[in-house]
């Protein structure tokens, strides 16, 4: 080989991600998505269900089908095996999966499984490389540790979503979009791959658990720092230049007085305008015909959101009801300003970045329009998911497939009620 010659590359294998990599999840309503997560990536995920099944099908509306939403979506792309743990037969079905398992989930609450022997130290026993992820409510310790909790309760304790009160005088919590019970299962599964990656590098297997609750802090991280950075002396902490080093609310509260960087209407709707940079102001005004806007009040370099100036927004108001927001969203692409459509989450879908980008997975294969994975694998292909499973929809295919197990075996777990089969 010359010196000038280079390796060919050899084609890609186009495999999802995650292939050949196994789960065993044991969860109830919305933390089953650390698995969905894993899922969409291509791992072989098993959820072990009670007899009766998650009840997380029944949970909340749209019902769909029978079925919720949250099961049609959660539940994606996974198998589903009944057993009742209360038997000892059910309990060896379960070891048996695990040996050659890479995590188990634990979605509920914490101890569960160890309730059962199940936990990571039995586990540990027959997979010493077993990744074990709890993910609870409030987590494994703390005063609020055994509280039953639902998933906008990580969003009030963190402080995301404060009540609102109506006509009557009652408080309510307002539409906002939930954090914990999304970013719970994120961080999961980012820990449950770290796991993975430790165990086949060392052997050794991981503990790790995560709360919704501090999932949803972490989500939030900027406000909640920002009101701690506030209670050192103002000599230390201050707010912008551009706001003449004034504390603003932290976070998107400190936005009402924007001008720069604000919501404003168009011939059809809403923008919201971000020409905090002043690169993006002056391309701006020059592409409206309007520079002496930006002669007048040219702003600073960086992070300037022309703050109280209400002359300057009356004026913007004015120009920006002159087009429609799809006109002004092209438009800012041609003169390299800041410009971006205000959707809501029943107009997204006629979005077409949303179109062209994400999509919905159709219901006639889905069971209910879904969003799938924002995860793009250029030089593979991610698995298409499978529909929702019914409980139990695959027990004669794991104990057969995944566990080798002959008709005898099987039937004699069924004779024995370790399937929960009927109950």
């Amino acid at each position: 080989m010359s010196a000038d010659a280079v390796p060919s590359r050899p084609e890609p294998t186009r495999v999802a991600p995650l292939a050949g990599v196994r789960i065993i999840e044991v969860s109830l309503l919305g933390p089953g998505a650390v698995g969905t997560h894993l899922a969409d990536l291509g791992a072989e995920v098993i959820k072990v269900e009670p007899p009766k099944g998650d009840y997380i099908r029944q949970m909340t509306w749209p019902i769909i089908e029978d079925s919720s939403l949250l099961h049609w979506h959660i539940h994606r792309g996974k198998e589903s095996i009944t057993l009742d743990l209360r038997t000892e037969e059910a309990q060896e079905v379960f070891r048996d999966l695990v040996r050659d398992a890479d995590a188990v989930i634990e979605a509920m609450r914490p101890g569960a499984l160890a309730r059962r022997g199940l936990g990571y130290e039995d586990l540990l026993e027959i997979n010493p490389s077993i990744v074990f992820c709890t993910i609870s409510g409030y987590g494994m310790t703390g005063p609020y540790a055994n509280l039953p909790s639902h998933g906008i309760a990580y969003d009030t304790w963190a402080g995301i979503v404060n009540p609102t009160f109506n006509d009557e005088g009652f408080p309510y919590l307002p539409e906002h979009a939930s954090i914990g019970i999304h970013a719970g299962p994120l961080f999961g599964a980012l820990g449950v791959l770290a796991g993975i990656t430790k165990a086949r590098a060392t052997g050794e297997g991981s503990f790790l658990e995560i709360a919704q609750s501090d999932a949803s802090a972490a989500m939030d991280w900027l406000r909640s720092e920002t009101w701690k950075a506030y209670e050192r002396p103002q000599s230390e902490v201050t707010g912008n230049r551009s706001d003449n080093y004034e504390r603003r609310a932290p976070g998107t509260a400190g936005m009402e007085e924007g001008v720069r960087y604000q919501v404003y209407e168009s011939s059809d709707g809403f923008v919201l305008f971000m020409a905090s940079e002043q690169e993006f102001w002056k391309n701006f005004c020059a592409g409206v015909d309007r520079m002496e806007l930006f002669e007048r009040w040219p702003g600073n370099q960086y992070g300037d959101h022309a703050r109280g100036n209400t002359e300057l927004r009356r004026i913007l108001a004015d120009i920006f009801k002159t087009r429609t927001t799809a006109e002004w969203v092209e438009w800012s692409g041609t003169v390299n300003t800041t410009i971006a459509p205000v959707n809501s989450p029943k107009t997204l879908a006629d979005d077409p970045q949303f179109a062209d980008r994400l999509g919905f997975m159709p219901y006639q294969d889905h069971g209910a329009d879904m969003i799938g994975t924002p995860l793009k694998f250029i030089d593979a292909d991610l698995p298409v998911p499978s529909r929702a499973p019914t409980a139990g929809q695959h027990n004669d295919k794991v104990l057969a497939d995944v566990l080798g197990y002959d008709a005898a075996r099987i039937a004699s777990l069924r004779a024995a009620g370790a399937l929960g089969e009927g109950n």
